[in-house]
């Protein structure tokens, strides 16, 4: 296999604080066109140097919303009639075609792009008839690392995942965003600092229905790699960010952790403030960094996670990279700033800064109107923050 074209045509020395990230849900499910996200993501194209870019949509293939839609980045076309051998042994094919694009100014050697809408075939032998979804991961890590210079970014169902070397407003242009509709949306602008511009390297990261854009720097990704390799994992897109989809995947569906303890994981409390807590609290917190010590995500970062029907937003325990979140409505906002928020939504019921460490969730079903439903944040004293929570 020929080695990956990176692009880093600027010659950029690293920028610590940049990269932007922006998320909208709207959680009675109602679905909304990609055109706010683009006009966020792209408020804050200083954030990025143009070596990466991409979008997450939720509920944007209704048409196939009972499939795996599988995106396939081939890095080598040639490749492209033994990863569909591949494909067409592991699952029922139901539909696939390129990803429609546009002729984009700018955008250097983009790479053949396709989407397979597949079903797990229920009489397959290889099946785990108790999670098909482990049967998926299993293939997904097959193709990645086949070395056939073809990688499937995307893999959940009713998601669909658009990204590349670019800024903001050409990916989202080479793919037709505004053209899409979807209940959740996230998008990414992109600084790399210490991994190569390529296009599977871009954000987000995803698996299953999974996926993840970050700003920051995993300075954990060594161990964090070779604990999430022990369990069946293999990380291939040449990128720190990819070990925390795998860390989600791990923690939230294998594992069954609620979000708020898996956010203890990742961004545990320091051992100070554990030995404050209370006796019950305190252990809990103990153990973890005991259990999954090897999944302690090291360095600065922000992160926002996205599943079906679940918007997530975290940062470090000491927030050395910034969120925003607020609400309007029916939707949930998160933002590396406020005025991306405020350019798609002037007028807005709540805006806060969110507690380091602390989790904002936002769920299918809830009341975003509930006074207790957000933490009002004013100050940088520590102190207990409150998901946003399901109503009753």
């Amino acid at each position: 296999m020929r080695p990956i074209s990176y692009e880093n045509w600027y010659n950029d020395d690293k920028v610590y604080d940049a990269c932007g990230l922006i998320g909208v849900m709207d959680v009675t499910g109602e679905r909304f066109s990609g055109h706010d996200i683009v006009k966020g993501i792209v408020n804050m194209t200083e954030r990025g140097n143009g070596l990466g870019s991409g979008f997450a949509a939720y509920g944007c293939y209704p048409e196939h919303a009972d499939c795996y839609a599988l995106h396939v980045m081939y890095t080598e076309s040639e490749s492209r009639p033994q990863v569909e051998a591949l494909i067409n042994e592991s699952f029922i094919l139901v539909h696939d075609e390129e990803v429609p694009h546009n002729p984009t100014p700018g955008l250097h050697h983009p790479p053949l792009i396709w989407r397979y809408f597949v079903r797990v075939d229920e009489s397959d032998p290889n099946r785990d008839p108790q999670d098909e979804s482990e049967y998926v991961v299993s293939k997904v890590m097959a193709v990645n690392t086949a070395g056939l210079g073809a990688y499937i970014y995307g893999s959940g169902k009713d998601v669909g995942v658009f990204k590349g070397v670019g800024h903001p407003e050409q990916i989202a242009e080479f793919f037709g965003i505004p053209e899409y509709d979807a209940y959740i949306w996230t998008a990414h602008n992109r600084f790399p600092t210490n991994t190569p511009g390529w296009w599977g390297g871009a954000h987000p990261f995803a698996l299953l229905d999974w996926t993840v854009v970050h700003n920051g720097e995993v300075s954990s990704y060594g161990t964090n790699r070779r604990y999430l390799e022990m369990q069946g994992y293999h990380c291939t897109m040449h990128t720190d960010t990819e070990v925390m989809a795998y860390a989600a995947d791990l923690l939230m569906r294998r594992h069954n952790l609620p979000v708020e303890v898996a956010a203890k994981v990742m961004a545990p409390p320091l051992w100070v403030e554990i030995e404050r807590m209370p006796a019950q609290e305190g252990q809990l917190c103990r153990t973890l960094r005991q259990v999954y010590s090897s999944l302690l995500v090291n360095g600065p970062f922000t992160i926002i996670v996205a599943r079906q029907g679940e918007m997530i937003g975290l940062t470090d325990r000491i927030r050395l990279r910034p969120l925003t979140a607020a609400t309007q409505g029916n939707r949930l906002y998160l933002a590396s700033e406020e005025a991306p928020i405020r350019l798609i939504s002037p007028q807005l019921s709540r805006v806060w800064t969110p507690v380091g460490g602390e989790p904002v969730i936002g769920r299918l079903g809830m009341s975003l109107d509930r006074e207790d439903a957000s933490p009002q944040s004013r100050t940088a004293q520590p102190r207990q923050a409150h998901a946003l929570a399901p109503v009753g």
